[in-house]
């Protein structure tokens, strides 16, 4: 398998590559002082309020709140996950992405995959052809209501009832690398899919990546997915993407449902936005993958007990996934219908009356995590608190945080909770941004001005600073991207914030990167000088007060009182 790509091939394309250049080829930017704007390409508006930093190699919206580097920008305008983000970047910059070695292998070549890629679409062919051959699957197609034309669009074919049909006509190896045969133990092979409908999972690129394969008779299993295979990771793939895009690239809203057929007979009744999670939960990185197309996700599910309990696993997966801006809405059905039957018996009006009622996460959430509890006790409220607050953390930060915590308030009657600050205030207040440099602490300051200005660096060398006994609110953070720039050395801020994405810091970090300390240029390093000396200053203050008291007490250790003569000497 290919192995992961070198960090410091990713530094290295974020220091070659001027994001003005990256996002003047997508979006035509206008100079406008010392940033550049446009029109934000993320949302809809009528003036520029999308701004590009040529020198902290940052953009960011103040309208919809998108931010980040080259990359970022990349995975958010192609809908690209992060290693294809990495790849186009490279190719923009003409230069090749590094990888590592795994273990003693060396890294598949991309012409390997490739020709994986070949044989999947030469098979799935191929099954189209059994297809037309075969009258027992046409005429269950047919009994389905599956017309020639969606059965053309998603490439449905049939897989001979016969064991070694795949293995006679295309390269074994190739084969088993892909899942399509089977290895027995005395080394024989046989077809994995055998008298099966095939349905073909397609990425977002168009590529065959694995097949389902479902029954014609009443044999088990009903349903048959490929295994994980180089191409193939069912965690991260969904049936319909590609169908969908192809007939709208930026749906309204996108429909979960949970298999191939009910994909298939909606997309007859013309609701063409509907995919279907692979025989698994639909996970957070599915949920990652179709909030980059749309910001409305609806999930149905059949309204007997297994419905409600994987509706409840989806809702713990969505927790993390919704950032401002994006909405998870939840569609139960009624008792023994799935959304191919209900379809046809309602009709499509009816069917999507119910899927534009469906529930926000919100109500789902409080009506289920309050079933069975009476709020009118005191014993009650708190078991609501208790059972929503494990939930209800794992938000992004933002507005629909603040207000799931406020309904827990309101309902619980409590005020306050037992929640971790964060070291940067919420930056999409237009009423903070507009008094933040009459109130900026000095620790953001110099966080700030370090991850804009990674130059700085070297002055606080200088000082060779003492940081033991030395505590003040961002400490951690400041000497962790201070030791960052250090190890780097070729570093600028789209570097820095890199390091830090997918970490319980990336949010304070790229907060901070964007933060306006409204310094000019030539006062940079007085003012970082004014705010470390300053922070310094206060950390000095409060540990020689903190050893003090412990010797007035309990007395000092050794190693204590080293440090408490140390600093006092410095005072």
């Amino acid at each position: 398998m290919s192995g992961r790509i070198l960090r410091e091939s990713i530094d290295e394309l974020l220091v070659r590559v001027d994001i003005v250049d990256l996002i003047d080829s997508h979006v035509p930017l206008k100079k406008t002082g010392a940033n550049f704007v446009a029109r934000c390409p993320f949302h809809t508006e009528k003036s520029p309020s999308f701004s590009v930093n040529r020198n902290k190699q940052f953009f960011h919206c103040f309208g919809c709140g998108a931010s980040g580097n080259a990359i970022s920008f990349l995975m958010d305008f192609n809908h690209l996950d992060f290693v294809e983000a990495v790849e186009d970047l490279a190719a923009f910059a003409g230069i090749a992405v590094q990888r590592e070695i795994v273990g003693h292998q060396v890294a598949q070549k991309k012409d390997d995959l490739n020709s994986l890629y070949e044989v999947m679409e030469q098979v799935a062919t191929f099954y189209v052809g059994q297809l037309r051959d075969n009258i027992g699957a046409v005429e269950y197609l047919k009994a389905r209501g599956v017309k020639a034309a969606i059965a053309r669009d998603f490439m449905i074919g049939y897989s001979p009832d016969k064991w070694s049909t795949l293995a006679e006509r295309f390269s074994q190896k190739q084969l088993i690398d892909v899942g399509l045969l089977v290895v027995k133990d005395g080394g024989q092979v046989y077809d994995r899919f055998r008298g099966r409908i095939m349905f073909p999972i397609r990425d977002k690129r168009a590529r065959i990546v694995g097949f389902g394969g479902r029954v014609i008779d009443g044999s088990l299993p009903k349903y048959l997915n490929s295994p994980e295979t180089s191409l193939f990771h069912k965690g991260k793939e969904v049936y319909g993407l590609y169908e969908l895009l192809e007939k709208n690239s930026k749906p309204q809203r996108i429909l979960i449902v949970e298999g191939y057929m009910d994909v298939i007979a909606l997309a007859q009744y013309g609701v063409c936005y509907a995919v279907a999670a692979l025989g698994t939960a639909a996970s957070q990185a599915h949920l990652d993958l179709l909030f980059r197309f749309s910001s409305e996700l609806v999930f149905c599910f059949d309204g007997d007990r297994a419905g409600r309990e994987a509706a409840w696993r989806v809702m713990e997966s969505a927790f993390s996934s919704l950032k401002d801006g994006r909405s998870c809405r939840f569609m139960m059905l009624p008792q023994s219908y799935d959304p191919d039957s209900l379809v046809r018996e309602e009709g499509l009006n009816k069917f999507i009356e119910r899927i534009e009622s469906a529930h926000g996460l919100s109500d789902y959430f409080f009506e289920n995590v309050s079933g069975g509890l009476k709020l009118s006790e005191m014993e009650g409220r708190a078991q609501l608190v208790s059972k929503s607050l494990p939930y209800l953390e794992r938000l992004p930060e933002g507005v629909f945080r603040e207000m799931m915590f406020d309904r827990l308030k309101s309902l619980s009657g409590m005020t306050t909770f037992n929640v971790a600050d964060s070291v940067v205030v919420d930056l999409s207040s237009k009423k903070t941004r507009q008094h933040e440099s009459n109130r900026l602490s000095s620790a953001r300051v110099a966080i700030a001005l370090l991850l804009q200005n990674p130059g700085l660096v070297d002055y606080v060398e200088q000082k060779n600073i003492d940081w033991i006994g030395l505590e003040f609110r961002g400490i951690e953070l400041f000497k962790n991207i201070l030791q960052v720039i250090l190890d780097k050395r070729s570093v600028n801020t789209a570097v820095l914030i890199e390091y830090y994405r997918n970490t319980a810091e990336e949010r304070s970090v790229k907060a901070l990167a964007l933060l306006d300390v409204y310094v000019s240029d030539d006062k940079i390093e007085e003012v970082f000088s004014d705010a470390l000396d300053g922070l310094l200053k206060q950390a000095r203050e409060a540990s020689i007060e903190r050893l003090q008291a412990k010797a007035q007490d309990k007395g000092l250790d050794v190693q204590e009182q080293a440090t408490l003569i140390k600093m006092l000497a410095i005072k």
